[in-house]
């Protein structure tokens, strides 16, 4: 059997190689600068795994789609489904969308998130896949592509558009950020620490997370809407005004305020012991 993964010599296809290896694969891969094509690599794996940039993700797909067969698997690591998994359905293969919500920094697949679309394949082909990522000590999530995206509008798009916002309100104040660390709480450290994570990474991938999804455009519009009441409740220095909003969304939130503070305590805590 041999497992395929375009894109293969990047960080996550390096990540995914050994994972196939240790379930018997052998692994192929296809890249910018392999003698191995994307359609020769294509021709010849059981299981076929496109890993690029999102925007060159579709494209890529197109590309190989001629050349796959009916007992072939196709799949993608994008971080959006609709328009790849469509894509993928103009195959003959067999075809299984894919998501690690996890970076290929991580050290290995236990406890880290895969979304599986499962499109069309038989019950068999998505058994053994999802039974290769647990054996590595993986969760996996069963979702539509449609499920997904909207999903991902809110988990990837949102939080990385108020991260984003957070750092361009500090660029724009003017403030030093070694100066404000003299002036911070543990709290304070773990959100910089966010945007430091999200700005020491590539661009372009933020750009088609928060561009390229659908459904991201219509969460930030109620995230702005939202920001802008605040903004009204905080300007009329009406405490009852704030304690309804801030009690709203803490009914809303519900257990997960309290799971929240344990959280948060033991990484406050891991800070101040370092």
């Amino acid at each position: 059997m041999k497992a395929g993964i375009i894109g293969g010599t990047g960080k996550m296809g390096r990540l995914f190689g050994p994972v196939f290896e240790r379930a018997g694969y052998e692994v192929l891969v296809s890249g910018r600068s392999t003698p191995l094509t994307n359609i020769q690599l294509a021709e010849q794996c059981d299981i076929v795994i496109v890993s690029v940039p999102i925007h060159d993700t579709v494209r890529v797909i197109e590309e190989i789609s001629p050349f796959l067969k009916k007992d072939q698997l196709l799949c993608d690591f994008t971080s959006l489904k609709t328009l790849p998994v469509a894509a993928m359905l103009q195959s003959k293969a067999s075809v299984i969308g894919l998501h690690p919500l996890f970076g290929p920094t991580v050290p290995s697949l236990r406890h880290q998130t895969i979304i599986v679309c499962p499109a069309r394949a038989p019950e068999e082909t998505l058994r053994s896949l999802l039974s290769l990522f647990y054996h590595e000590g993986a969760e996996c999530t069963l979702a539509t592509p449609e499920q997904h995206d909207r999903m991902m509008a809110v988990v990837q798009g949102l939080t990385h558009f108020i991260t984003l916002c957070m750092a361009d309100s500090v660029r724009r104040l003017g403030l030093d950020i070694e100066t404000t660390l003299a002036f911070t709480s543990p709290v304070y450290q773990i959100e910089l620490s966010l945007v430091g994570r999200l700005l020491s990474q590539d661009p372009e991938l933020y750009a088609d997370i928060l561009q390229q999804n659908p459904y991201v455009p219509e969460v930030l519009s109620v995230c702005t809407s939202s920001a802008g009441d605040l903004c009204d409740i905080v300007d009329s220095k009406d405490p009852a005004r704030f304690r309804d909003f801030f009690l709203r969304n803490s009914r809303h939130l519900g257990h997960y305020c309290d799971e929240g503070m344990k959280t948060t305590d033991v990484l406050i805590e891991s800070m101040v012991n370092r």
